[in-house]
């Protein structure tokens, strides 16, 4: 590197995208919404709720919905398979439902 180039110093994508769940609730529900767009691609739903949550402290969430924080990690994880119970619980502590809407 030349001394007239500069280091550009990257900041790692889930440090912007957690900042922005946590403090938009708007731009997290649109979030939540879009992964569910595809149904041929539902674990897109759980990869963005577990973004989601892991925005807003998964122990903070633990806390507030009275499920056991390994819970909330093994429901979200890559091979979670949440009870729908457990799925309304977690959205209900976060200010969220479910809904169905008409295509």
């Amino acid at each position: 590197m030349t001394t007239t180039q500069k280091r550009i110093k990257s900041v790692p994508y889930e440090q912007e995208l957690y900042k922005d769940l946590r403090n938009d609730r708007d731009g997290a529900v649109e979030y939540l919404n879009a992964s569910l767009e595809d149904p041929n691609e539902l674990e897109l739903f759980l990869i963005a709720l577990r973004h989601v949550a892991e925005a807003w402290g998964f122990g903070h969430l633990a806390e507030i919905t009275g499920l056991n924080r390994e819970s909330l990690y093994k429901m979200l994880s890559e091979k979670g398979n949440p009870r729908l119970s457990s799925l309304t619980t977690l959205l209900d502590g976060m200010g969220l439902r479910l809904a169905v809407v008409k295509k």
